[in-house]
């Protein structure tokens, strides 16, 4: 169990009079959403783009921990974490100390145009554990997108090379730079065009189809600046890399003097047990991305390389808000507490988490497979478990159907539920929030 958890989680309302009982269910007052939750929503939909993703109709008041409470009261469990943003939960409180504190000397300098201790620091500490034992230097930014947009200028300059690849399936961001290397949704790049040249896409896990076709046709590998891989593809379905693809990818870019670059934007900093997802097979990135659990809930993305690539002078890229000082203290003390206790429980619990997520495949005839490593983890929802058709509207509903009943989930790729707790989740939330999955099943299946 997470240091302080036991005594964070029997504070929840309702847990009071029950001894060292701690409540871990959900606690649905109101069906949701509720009149309060109707009345922002409505508002929201008069003034807010509709591009954004909704999935279901939860608005947050407060959360604490891996409990999230809605504006009409309502209790959740939370096993989206803001979309692994929030690495240890919500409202952590040695994060919550450690922006208060940074809060009172200054909020913002601009790390581009001046310099403060608390960037340079967390820099030092982000290039002490990026894979490889060569120096390192970092840009910080403010999201995955913008470090993947650093990691495409450093590569093309660095390189002096103009063309790229990724992979189908691949999610690397929506702003024009990153959308070009992404290829999992039509609607991303559709009416978007034109997108940055020469970028070739290839399927997932396919070194032949690189070396024999890419390689052969239309890619000369002499003019590839990078090769940009998610070592568990997040939006694509949580889809683990074949066991001999990122080794072998290494050795591919080594022959051809191609940049890898590793996207860790979701799969990074602890959520697969390890500290890095690449370390599971002991590849070592010339660039590696890292950005939502970096700052611990604030917006932080991180582009870190090998020093000898950081060739490009003053002025060649730069933003402003990026490695702002209330992110950076943030992401401080979420290195600290990964360290000290996030790597140990996401292992261990992301144990708990693939036994009753396996037990969920073999019961139902509905889900299809699981996916990915420890508390990065997914199902698929089938029409059919012997051809594994994916059944996308079902998974939509199975999802809705959790949070009418206290569980917050999210879709991935085509037909996965994924699930991304908190690094710090016990066992007590697992079994609460896989109950709930498990009774919802039940229900589809009877209906199906």
């Amino acid at each position: 169990m997470a240091v302080g958890m036991r005594r964070r989680a029997a504070r929840v309302p309702g847990a009071e009079g029950n001894g060292n009982v701690t409540r871990y269910e959900p606690e649905i007052v109101v069906a949701p959403p509720g009149p309060k939750a109707r009345k922002i929503i409505e508002r929201d939909n008069k003034f807010i783009t509709p591009a954004y993703t909704r999935s279901y109709p939860f608005v947050i008041d407060h959360g604490q921990g891996s409990f999230a409470w809605d504006v009409d009261g309502n209790r959740f469990i939370d096993f989206t974490a803001g979309v692994a943003v929030n690495a240890f939960g919500h409202a952590h409180p040695e994060i919550v100390r450690a922006v208060e504190e940074q809060a009172r000397k200054f909020l913002h300098m601009a790390g581009t145009d001046f310099y403060y201790d608390v960037m340079a620091e967390l820099a030092e500490r982000l290039c002490a554990i990026a894979p490889g034992k060569s120096p390192k230097q970092c840009f910080l930014a403010n999201s995955g997108t913008e470090a993947i947009e650093a990691a495409i200028k450093l590569a093309r300059f660095a390189t002096r090379r103009p063309r790229m690849i990724a992979f189908y399936n691949c999610f690397h961001g929506r702003s024009m730079g990153s959308l070009s290397l992404t290829a999992s949704k039509a609607v991303h790049r559709r009416h978007f065009s034109p997108l940055l040249g020469d970028v070739s896409h290839a399927p997932y896990g396919d070194l032949d189809f690189i070396e024999n076709i890419l390689f052969k046709k239309t890619t000369p590998p002499e003019d590839v600046a990078a090769i940009f891989v998610e070592p568990i593809q997040g939006e694509g379905g949580y889809k683990v890399a074949p066991k001999e693809f990122l080794p072998g990818l290494r050795r591919l870019c080594d022959k051809h003097g191609i940049l890898m670059v590793a996207d860790e934007v979701q799969a990074g900093l602890g959520r697969t047990g390890k500290m890095n997802a690449v370390d599971h097979w002991g590849v070592v990135p010339d660039i590696i991305c890292w950005a939502k659990p970096v700052g611990g809930g604030l917006p932080l993305g991180v582009m870190c390389a090998r020093k000898d690539l950081h060739k490009w002078p003053s002025g060649a890229h730069a933003n402003t808000f990026g490695g702002n000082a209330l992110a950076c203290a943030a992401g401080l003390k979420t290195l600290e507490l990964i360290e000290r206790e996030g790597l140990k429980n996401a292992r261990e619990m992301g144990d708990v988490l693939i036994g009753k997520l396996n037990d969920l495949v073999a019961r139902h005839s509905i889900v299809g497979e699981r996916r990915g490593l420890a508390l990065m983890s997914a199902v698929t929802i089938v029409k059919d478990k012997q051809t594994q058709a994916p059944d996308h509207d079902l998974r939509d509903t199975i999802v809705n159907r959790c949070f009418e009943r206290g569980l917050l989930l999210l879709g991935c790729g085509e037909n996965a539920i994924r699930f991304l707790p908190a690094l710090n989740v016990e066992r007590g939330h697992i079994d609460a929030a896989l109950s709930i999955l498990d009774d919802v099943l039940k229900d589809a299946c009877r209906t199906a």
